[in-house]
């Protein structure tokens, strides 16, 4: 039976896929994403995420135990926020998130998530695809004082583009156009054809992985 592998700490990307009835093993991968991101430069904002995904796709499929190696997918991820032609990630400072946001308020933009599979079979890859999944969010005009408190949260340091769907960010987004579990970080319906097309079914996945 074919093992999900998330090559991620995002608990985001790990709580859609539980929400969805599969339970990935997880090994957290550890790539230079300023190096690959530099390798990249003047690369489309859809093929810089890929890159990043597939990166991580490959070092987490490179360690894996034999057990695991014998046959599973590793999903590997990245996102970013397209803003006004620019690519946002992890602000990191409260000051960076801060400037962000000000250029995001009352501002829309695309959430991107590059997605990277590779199948392993016997330890050996015997398939891989790779696609970007891409969502408008129309964002909101948080107050100063609402903006001070979500970020002395800590919250939108750590993630892409400096706020979150699912959590606390959720009250500073208007709308959206497009599939929602994108922005959290894991594109299920890009996932599910994507796993199709390295011969895995959603039911084979539940089955697989069945969550406890």
């Amino acid at each position: 039976m074919t093992r999900l592998v998330l090559g991620s700490a995002s608990t985001g990307r790990l709580a859609v896929l539980r929400n969805a009835g599969v339970d990935p093993a997880v090994l957290v991968s550890h790539v230079d994403e300023d190096a690959v991101i530099a390798a990249h430069a003047g690369a489309a904002p859809a093929e810089v995420v890929v890159a990043l995904a597939q990166a991580k796709a490959a070092e987490v499929a490179s360690a894996l135990p034999a057990e695991l190696a014998a046959d599973c997918v590793v999903i590997g991820c990245d996102s970013m926020l397209l803003l006004d032609g620019e690519l946002s990630g992890k602000p990191g400072t409260a000051e960076r998130a801060r400037a962000q946001w000000a250029r995001m308020a009352g501002n829309s933009g695309q959430l991107l998530t590059g997605h990277a599979l590779i199948r392993l079979r016997d330890g050996e890859i015997a398939s891989s695809a790779a696609e970007t999944g891409c969502t408008t969010v129309h964002f909101g005009s948080p107050t100063e004082a609402d903006l001070d408190a979500y970020l002395a949260s800590g919250e939108p340091l750590g993630v892409a583009g400096a706020f979150t769907l699912d959590s606390l960010g959720g009250w500073f987004v208007d709308r959206i156009d497009g599939d929602p579990s994108n922005v959290i970080g894991l594109s299920l319906p890009l996932l599910r054809r994507m796993l199709a097309r390295l011969g895995v079914s959603v039911a084979a996945a539940w089955t697989a992985n069945p969550r406890n």
